[in-house]
This record gives structure tokens, C-alpha cells and sequence, in this order.
């Protein structure tokens, strides 16, 4: 049997430690480095975002919270008039929250449709990204349904293979039509 030599144990001991250390600040460097950039560029996203869902929004108010975690935004035109809402969402999908921003004009109609953010799976539900699907919601109003064939009235058809991914943005894009209703004191079915 070999005789445990102290030095065998205390020379790798102390080296892993000092590889941590370096690991560990370099990483808590480039955080320090990168986080305001991150931050902005989400910032710029979500600025870029609220145009393409609201699109006669040229300013938009401070975000506020509604119930359920969603939050909302005013949106205006170039001379000031209210033009409609704002709202984030997220709902459970197949891959976890599948976060979406939606936007309600002044009358109850959907604007438009963003997906901020999903872990849906790819070539499936992570198609809920694509303009085509995004834009069954358009003109909609009220609450919706998943309908795997139709696309007609409250229904917005599901994407081929995804439909726990289209049932997530439309519950997500519910909750923001729930919010639009208590914000404005109405209920709009469409």
C-alpha cells in the first residue's frame, strides 16, 4: 500500500481553487460587462415589439400590472389620441411559459401578436413564431378557441402537430383580452 503523500493532496486542492476563483471572476466580470447591454436590447425588443403589434402606436404610456400577471401599456398616435393597448402574457406550452404581447385597439380587435419568448419544440410548436400563424389572431376579438380545422370566428385553428403550443398563446392572448376587459369596463365578445 502506498503511502499518502500530504503534497499529492494539497497541490491539486490548491490549484482547483485558484482555477475556480479565476472561473468564477472572469465570469462575474463579463456579467458586470454585458448586463446593461442585455438589459437595453431587451428593452429595444420590447420598444420594437409594441410597433408591430400595435401599429398606429407611435408613444406608449409606462407598462402598469393587471391581475394575473399580465402587463399593459397605453398606446397613442402622433397627436396624443389613445389608439389602443398593450399587453404581456405567458401561459403554459408544451416546453414551459410561452410569453406573447398582444395588442388591442380602441375597439376590442386584435392588432396584432408577438411571441416574446417559448422553449417550444423546433419545427413544431416553436412554428408558432411564423406570420401565419401570428396572424389568425388579427381581427379577433373576445375569447378564443383552439380549433384544429377552423380559423372562423372565436376559433383560431392550432399548428399541425403543436396544439398544446397554438392553446398556450391563445389562453396567453385570453388573459390579455381579460385584462383589456376590466381596464376598459366592457366585455367584448366579438
Amino acid at each position: 500500500m502506498k503511502k499518502i503523500n500530504i503534497k499529492d493532496i494539497i497541490v491539486p486542492t490548491i490549484a482547483l481553487f485558484i482555477f475556480c476563483l479565476v472561473a468564477t471572476a472572469l465570469l462575474a466580470g463579463t456579467n458586470m460587462i454585458t448586463k446593461d447591454k442585455i438589459a437595453d436590447n431587451a428593452v429595444q425588443t420590447e420598444i420594437q415589439s409594441r410597433k408591430l403589434v400595435l401599429p398606429e402606436g407611435v408613444t406608449y404610456s409606462d407598462a402598469v400590472e393587471a391581475d394575473d400577471g399580465v402587463t399593459y401599456c397605453t398606446g397613442y398616435d402622433s397627436e396624443g389620441n389613445e389608439v389602443g393597448y398593450v399587453f404581456t402574457a405567458g401561459a403554459k406550452g408544451y416546453g414551459g411559459t410561452v410569453t406573447v404581447m398582444a395588442g388591442i385597439d380602441t375597439e376590442g380587435k386584435i392588432t396584432g401578436v408577438e411571441i416574446l419568448s417559448h422553449s417550444e419544440t423546433p419545427g413544431l410548436g416553436a412554428n408558432a413564431v411564423k406570420p401565419d400563424f401570428k396572424n389568425r389572431f388579427i381581427g379577433k376579438s373576445g375569447i378564443l378557441t383552439v380549433d384544429k380545422n377552423s380559423n372562423e370566428g372565436q376559433n383560431v385553428q392550432a399548428i399541425t402537430a403543436a396544439t398544446i403550443t397554438s392553446k398556450a398563446v391563445t389562453n396567453a392572448v385570453n388573459l390579455i383580452t381579460e385584462a383589456y376587459n376590466q381596464i376598459t369596463g366592457g366585455e367584448n365578445n366579438g
